[in-house]
């Protein structure tokens, strides 16, 4: 027998050695001390919690706000965080004291159809009897070793987790929403070129006809600009169709599904990109909401595994209780109250090997929780590094291609005069459109994907959320 518990003792504390040992590692989140980018705005001089409003333009601005306050995946992640918040309430609940009350009543009539009838007291063959309990039990375990501070701090870090992820699920419809604003402002600018182009080419088939029916050209020269023409009528009508689904995603993502896409304007004018504010790579652990995720999921883990640590400690249970019963017979009656004090003890013994391998099962996940925060870090400096990096070349593209396009543009209107005049061939006139049309669409591009590239890069160094509001250690509970 001592050998049995010589052994059993000795399991005991080799598990509780295993266990103590057992702690997640410090994450590896060391960055540059610089972006690779040019120095962006002072800090300060766009609000980076809403920065859609840097661009100035109302119709976006509103259309950033609905989204923010319908749009399905934001509410959803909001029940999320309801959803968690309630579960942490829950899961402190546990550590405290646990009763119930339960009560019985009970009336029995019996009547004797034959035989001998027995009428003693406590015990009688006919008659009616009642029965009355009530009981209120309660079992407490005392928290000796902190299993609860453990099971508060893992739920106060998936509250925080859950509200990090509502923030990034509104920085991410927040760029989305301004993205196909964007887009469609695009679509409107090449839906006017468009037009344009086509009420150009009208012009030019008029004069081509003219000049054909006073002999000074070719009757041909008429037919190539109305294959023109019809291309353009063409493209017009293409981007009426675009323009009308990029406006109903944004009517989408804006939780206006009923409206008609006509309630979007989108005029077809773009401004320049605003200034990205100067940031370090250090900043994103705070700024970034999926990165403040990440390190709350690590809190979390590291807390479930202290709760398995703690599963090769005793466990030690309190249970008072009190009662009351009322018992009344033909010629018997009787009543009492009860009240009970007691303890119980539970020291794993022949469970621990399930435990260890319980524990092993969290510390692996622990472990992942800090690769994966590790990861998070990382990807979000290489999104914030590369948009700013593209942005500053979006911006230096659109100044050249600026003026490319004022330059092809004055070549087309000589062009066209010279053939007015009969001093040009159709040859030129159309090459030279077409080098201006060509390089006005790369400017209108340009100009599109450096406003694009804008949102990406507010986004990328964690724009869209109030993070100054929150604590280093995470969101506030309410």
């Amino acid at each position: 027998m001592s050998r049995m518990r010589y052994a059993s003792s000795a399991a005991v504390l080799a598990a509780l050695a295993l266990a103590a040992c057992a702690s997640p590692r410090a994450a590896d989140v060391r960055l540059p001390g610089a972006y690779e980018a040019p120095a962006g705005a002072p800090v300060g001089a766009v609000a980076l919690d809403q920065w859609w409003t840097a661009f100035g333009d109302a119709e976006l601005t509103g259309l950033v706000e609905q989204a923010l306050a319908r749009n399905p995946d934001v509410r959803t992640a909001a029940a999320r965080l309801q959803e968690v918040r309630a579960q942490r309430t829950g899961a402190i609940l546990r550590y405290l004291p646990q009763g119930d009350a339960t009560g019985s009543a009970s009336r029995t009539r019996t009547e004797q159809l034959d035989g001998t009838e027995i009428n003693i007291p406590g015990f009688s063959t006919s008659g009616t009897s009642e029965s009355y309990r009530a009981n209120f039990d309660v079992s407490w375990e005392i928290d000796l070793f902190g299993r609860s501070l453990a099971a508060l701090g893992s739920a106060n870090a998936e509250v925080a987790a859950a509200r990090f992820a509502w923030e990034g699920a509104r920085a991410a419809i927040a760029a989305q929403t301004a993205d196909a604003y964007f887009q469609a402002k695009g679509l409107a600018i090449q839906l006017a070129d468009a037009r344009e182009t086509a009420r150009i080419q009208r012009e030019l088939y008029d004069l081509a006809s003219r000049r054909a029916g006073l002999g000074l050209a070719a009757s041909s020269e008429a037919d190539r600009i109305s294959g023109e023409l019809a291309q353009a009528d063409a493209q017009a009508a293409a981007l009426e169709a675009e323009l009308q689904a990029q406006k109903r995603a944004i009517l989408i993502l804006a939780g206006r599904v009923v409206e008609p896409t006509a309630n979007v304007a989108a005029p077809p004018v773009v401004g320049a990109a605003p200034p990205v504010p100067a940031a370090l790579p250090s900043e994103l652990l705070e700024r970034r909401p999926d990165v403040r995720e990440a390190q709350a999921r690590v809190r979390s883990a590291a807390g479930q595994q202290r709760l398995a640590q703690l599963a090769f400690f005793p466990t030690f249970t309190f249970s008072p209780g009190v009662g009351w019963s009322r018992q009344e017979q033909p010629g018997f009656f009787s009543e009492s109250q009860s009240w009970t004090i007691g303890g119980s003890v539970l020291q794993p013994i022949l469970s621990i090997p399930r435990l260890m391998s319980e524990l092993k099962v969290q510390n692996a996940r622990t472990e992942q929780a800090v690769t994966q925060y590790e990861k998070t870090v990382q990807t979000a400096f290489q999104e914030a590094e590369g948009a700013l990096v593209r942005l500053d070349a979006d911006r230096r593209r659109v100044a050249l291609l600026t003026e490319g396009e004022r330059r092809a543009a004055r070549a087309f209107e000589a062009a066209r005069t010279g053939y007015q005049r009969g001093l040009t061939d159709l040859t030129t006139l159309l090459n030279a459109e077409q080098s201006w049309r060509a390089t006005r669409a790369q400017l209108t591009s340009a100009q599109v994907q450096a406003l694009r590239r804008a949102v990406q890069a507010y986004k990328a160094v964690g724009g869209g959320w109030p993070a100054q509001s929150y604590a280093q250690t995470g969101p506030q509970a309410g």
